[in-house]
């Protein structure tokens, strides 16, 4: 059984045509209005996630922080250079999780098909895992190049191998979803398999950083690490908005695509790539954080009644996703949460009610 969404009816949304000159732009109003609101509840939850991201801060004090103003020492250092580094992470980690699934889920035609479940996020762990073991065996920590620069490659890397991997095992004259599933599932289960084994290989100290890292984490980020990661994903987030219009096709099919003069092929290798890329490069940052990648597209398309999940919105619910779910991991038990177990909590429940509608649809 396949979970391709290809009943789903046409959806009637307000379109309106911005002119600027011999320049017009075609908005689509819900979109539009979606997409300010997130925006708007994106900066209510940094605020929130600053103020209570360990021993609480004034509300106000922290957004004169945040904007600038220096009145209380104390809380604009506090605010700029331990708090913020850990939002910015937050916001990126899912805003480009949350982008990689609404490129998956379009390209495939299955809600299932993110990165989480297409071998591409196990692969990028497996590729820092083994970094962090081999490069860190017998010594109480990396060294700074293995950590800053050998981390990243080699996440990028084994993410990407994953991605390519899949893609070759699914595509049989065209990309079929359920292949494309099961294919992921696969290069999942070898990934965590390996990395199960690079955990034998260290030594005791390694090992528990490894796990650490694998439960996603937000802690410890600083300006250094965050800010380069920061400004790839808005680079490649902006490629994947740019790139709409030919999400538009791939969702259409094969032979619906190439109709109408699509090189269907280059396209969908072109956007998985972007996928990839994003998807690692939270990998990278937090670890593996779970259902971001699967539930924020679904959400957004429901908020914006679109046929396919808009890259945009996706990225806005995505990032205020990680950012609640940070903020009430750290607050709501005595003893913190990593992120990933508390998107994971979160996530579940949305992805059985997933499975159970499009079970209910195709019955």
């Amino acid at each position: 059984m396949t979970l391709t969404d290809t009943k789903t009816p046409p959806r009637t949304v307000p379109i309106r045509a911005l002119r600027m000159g011999p320049v017009s732009i075609r908005l689509n109003v819900r979109i539009v209005m979606v997409a300010g609101a997130l925006a708007l509840a994106l900066l209510a939850a940094m605020a929130l996630h600053v103020a209570f991201g360990g021993t609480p801060l004034p509300y106000p004090d922290v957004l004169r922080a945040l904007f600038g103003d220096a009145g209380n020492p104390r809380t604009h250092l506090a605010v700029t250079e331990f708090r913020a580094p850990r939002m910015v992470a937050a916001v990126v980690v899912g805003a480009a999780l949350a982008a990689a699934g609404a490129i998956t889920q379009t390209v495939a035609r299955n809600p299932l098909a993110s990165p989480d479940l297409l071998g591409v996020t196990a692969g990028a762990s497996f590729g820092a895992v083994a970094v962090l073991v081999i490069a860190g065996g017998g010594h109480a920590g990396l060294s700074g190049v293995a950590a800053t620069i050998g981390m990243p490659v080699a996440a990028f890397a084994a993410g990407i191998v994953s991605g390519v991997a899949v893609y070759l095992l699914a595509y049989r004259r065209g990309l079929d979803s359920y292949r494309l599933v099961l294919s992921g599932l696969g290069i999942s289960g070898l990934a965590a398999s390996l990395t199960t084994w690079i955990l034998t290989l260290g030594d005791v100290t390694s090992a528990a950083q490894a796990l650490t890292w694998m439960m996603g984490s937000l802690n410890g980020k600083d300006w250094e690490t965050v800010q380069p990661m920061a400004l790839a994903a808005v680079v490649l987030i902006a490629a994947a908005m740019v790139s709409g219009r030919w999400l538009v096709l791939t969702s259409l099919g094969e032979d619906t695509a190439v109709g109408l003069g699509s090189r269907i092929g280059a396209v969908r290798l072109s956007v998985l790539t972007i996928a990839v890329l994003l998807a690692s490069l939270a990998t990278v940052i937090a670890g593996p954080v779970a259902f971001v990648a699967l539930a924020s597209p679904q959400i957004a398309r429901s908020l914006t009644g679109s046929v396919i999940p808009p890259v945009g919105v996706s990225a806005l619910v995505g990032a205020v996703f990680v950012l609640l779910a940070d903020t009430a991991s750290a607050n709501l038990l005595s003893a913190p949460l990593p992120v990933g177990v508390a998107t994971a909590v979160l996530g579940a429940p949305f992805l059985i009610h997933l499975l159970l509608k499009y079970q209910r649809r195709l019955s």
